[in-house]
């Protein structure tokens, strides 16, 4: 009996030793084959499952669980009137939770990339922005007036600053209110566009989630 190991697994050819020289070219011509097997069998054992596949998620790593959201409207639903041109125009209420830890300040961006046709957007437009939003400001009123204590403002695409809310004119538009955890307070940017404060987050970001409303004029 002639007995050889190959990539740990043992097998034996139970054969009189006088036809020992074919088992051998039979095993060696079979060889290339079972060594492509084996290999195969690894590359699917370290592969990804689907289950194994994380998620598409806004977040990131370790903040992957935050989570923004307003009383006003669910994900995907429609923004009431009220906080936008067709009403009193006062901001959307905000909270979130679920905040990473090491975070010094937030960042918020509220903007429209359906500008200024859904059907053939062209633009993304700017309805708000905030940076320096304090680490324990959990939360944005409905029609704030004053912000937290430290929160600066930068410019929306009217050129101002402030909340200015959805004013589409034509079909319904998507708004996205973006929430970014910072892992550092900023210097004062002198009210910067969008723009210029994603440039000045870039390498802060610890995470970041997201709430999508819309709105149509009647």
């Amino acid at each position: 009996m002639w007995t050889a190991e190959l990539e740990g697994l043992k097998f034996s050819v139970k054969e009189p030793l006088a036809k020992g020289g074919i088992s051998m070219l039979r095993i060696l011509i079979l060889m290339p084959g079972l060594m492509l097997l084996l290999s195969g069998c690894e590359s699917v054992s370290r592969a990804e499952t689907p289950a194994q596949r994380p998620a598409f998620t806004v977040a990131m790593a370790e903040g992957e669980n935050m989570r923004i959201v307003s009383s006003s409207f669910v994900e995907g639903g429609a923004i009431p009137a009220r906080h936008t041109c067709m009403g009193a125009d006062v901001s959307v209420p905000l909270a979130w939770t679920d905040v990473p830890a090491g975070t010094r300040s937030f960042a918020l961006i509220i903007d429209d990339p359906d500008a200024p046709d859904p059907r053939h957007p062209q633009m993304v437009w700017v309805h708000w922005v905030l940076y320096n939003i304090p680490p324990d400001t959990l939360s944005l009123p409905e029609g704030i007036v004053e912000l937290p204590a430290g929160t600066l403002e930068g410019l929306n695409d009217w050129h101002q600053t402030g909340y200015r809310g959805p004013c589409p004119p034509v079909g319904r538009h998507r708004y996205f209110h973006k929430l970014y955890a910072l892992d550092t307070e900023l210097s004062d940017l002198e009210t910067p566009t969008k723009s210029e404060l994603l440039r000045a987050i870039t390498g802060h970001v610890i995470a970041e989630t997201a709430l999508m409303g819309t709105f149509a004029k009647k």
